[in-house]
């Protein structure tokens, strides 16, 4: 899915400036436990957490995640924007729970990253 329908599908707000709408982005991952991300995320991945300290920017990019969306409405402080900035990963504030969002993901086509490369089945 492009970074710009996930911006549309998540009704969110970009952080960052110059980000690459069209950027393709295989799958997504939600956690607000860095060890996950690093366990499970994949290059490329979208993250979504709750978390907005510059250590979730550090997390994505030794992960190779593509970008960040913050949950709840919340916005990352100043500090977190900069690196994200540096590091060229964009920043997404999106106001609903972490559930929702990855749902909304799911119903228009994103996989988890637990499912990249296996076939997706939502009846289980």
């Amino acid at each position: 899915m492009k970074l710009g329908k996930i911006l549309e599908v998540l009704e969110g707000s970009l952080l960052t400036d110059g980000a690459d709408l069209e950027m393709d982005i295989p799958c997504a991952a939600g956690a607000d436990l860095m060890s996950d991300v690093l366990t499970f995320g994949k290059p490329g991945a979208i993250l979504l957490t709750g978390l907005t300290n510059p250590q979730v920017v550090r997390t994505a990019e030794i992960a190779e995640m593509a970008a960040i969306v913050f949950v709840r409405g919340k916005r990352p402080p100043p500090e977190t924007i900069a690196l994200a900035r540096e590091k060229r990963i964009p920043l997404i504030a999106a106001p609903y729970t972490l559930f929702e969002m990855c749902g909304r993901l799911f119903n228009h086509g994103m996989i988890g990253c637990d499912l990249q490369g296996r076939p997706r089945n939502p009846a289980g």
